[in-house]
């Protein structure tokens, strides 16, 4: 526990920690508006987030960044899933697709973008396992396809047409056992491809007062299951901080839910980028937006069927689609060559807030 209470003392923004009972405190007493919890939950998932970057990285100096971004994107999502769960209890379709799509596009563009940005105002040149990189372009292509099939085929039947159900969970299946089997090739079969590009000497140049591994995997449990606690507020308290705030509620799933969603993988892909580890930002980055694409939205299609007013299909508005194929195109160029300078975090959030800007403005039908 002393490594963990010295490094809360010694990092201002994990002060910020003291958010998390004030939040809790006021949500129990009922006192609040919903756009003052959302203000409070925002404010303690942010320290909450850095706290689970300093475990995971404790954890990959183990492991190494292929498994340590896996780990960190697993937990990372466990947010977006009790975000999803809520929206889809209460029947809210719009804002679980826009959190999904939103998800997916945050974590390849705006991620990865600023893991680039950040990482190359520190460093000349950055390098990553290209091959890694390229793999999750893959697999995020294939997700594509498969969300665009049920979009294009609902344009000629009718909505709650029971062959979209029926497509969306047989597509819901075929990409968890593929998901499944690329993790197999990727950490089994052919780990040897997927090693960290980082120099031996440059992680050792970072290197800090190491945590135990039974702290930094008790530190992941127990921070993992505040955000969900924090998340649960979040959900029932956005919703009415869109209406003060002007927002519809494609740009709130789209944008919002998915920034606070990611904060704790977000925080890990920053400081792995700014140590010069880029496998691990990478990892976290295009491994995060693969197993919401493959894993998360088609357990959510399958749970629908059991949760809410009625089992949802795979169909999203044809903008989500294009964003996510372009995301996905940006991935492919940017990781093709295994090096990156600020200037492409640059280009890459450049697309992000395009998507953004023109969601805000043009919200779907």
């Amino acid at each position: 526990m002393r490594p963990l209470l010295k490094t809360i003392r010694s990092t201002p923004l994990l002060w910020l920690l003291v958010f998390v009972p004030i939040l809790f405190l006021t949500e129990h007493l009922r006192a609040a508006s919903g756009t003052l919890l959302f203000v409070l939950s925002v404010l303690a998932i942010i320290p909450l987030a850095g706290l689970l970057s300093t475990a995971t990285e404790s954890v990959a100096e183990r492991t190494g960044d292929t498994i340590g971004g896996l780990l960190n994107a697993t937990l990372g999502n466990l947010t977006e899933l009790v975000i999803a769960f809520a929206a889809l209890s209460a029947g809210e379709y719009m804002l679980v697709k826009a959190s999904i799509a939103g998800a997916i596009v945050t974590n390849i563009l705006f991620m990865l973008g600023a893991s680039f940005l950040l990482g190359g105002l520190k460093h000349h040149t950055q390098n990553f396992n290209a091959a890694s990189a390229r793999l999750q372009a893959g697999l995020l292509f294939l997700a594509t396809t498969a969300l665009l099939v049920p979009t294009a085929v609902a344009h000629g039947v009718a909505a709650d047409a029971p062959v979209l159900q029926d497509l969306s969970l047989a597509l819901a299946l075929l990409m968890i056992a593929i998901y499944a089997l690329g993790l197999y090739f990727s950490l089994v079969t052919h780990r040897e491809f997927f090693g960290s590009a980082t120099h031996e000497e440059e992680a050792q140049a970072e290197a800090h007062e190491q945590w135990s591994l039974p702290l930094a995997l008790g530190t992941l449990a127990g921070v993992t299951v505040l955000v969900a606690l924090v998340s649960e507020i979040f959900v029932a308290s956005v919703q009415e901080a869109a209406l003060s705030f002007g927002m519809n509620s494609a740009f709130v799933g789209f944008v919002v839910v998915a920034l606070v969603g990611a904060a704790a993988e977000m925080a890990s892909a920053f400081s792995g980028a700014r140590k010069n580890r880029l496998d691990l930002s990478v990892g976290i980055a295009l491994g995060s937006a693969t197993q919401i694409a493959l894993f998360v939205a088609p357990v959510l299609v399958i749970v629908s069927h059991f949760v809410g007013p009625a089992p949802m299909s795979l169909v999203l508005w044809p903008g989500a689609v294009l964003m996510i194929l372009f995301a996905t195109l940006t991935a492919a160029l940017i990781s093709n060559s295994g090096r990156s300078a600020w200037f492409i975090g640059v280009l890459t959030l450049g697309v992000y807030f395009t998507f953004a800007v023109a969601l805000y403005l043009l919200p779907p039908r």
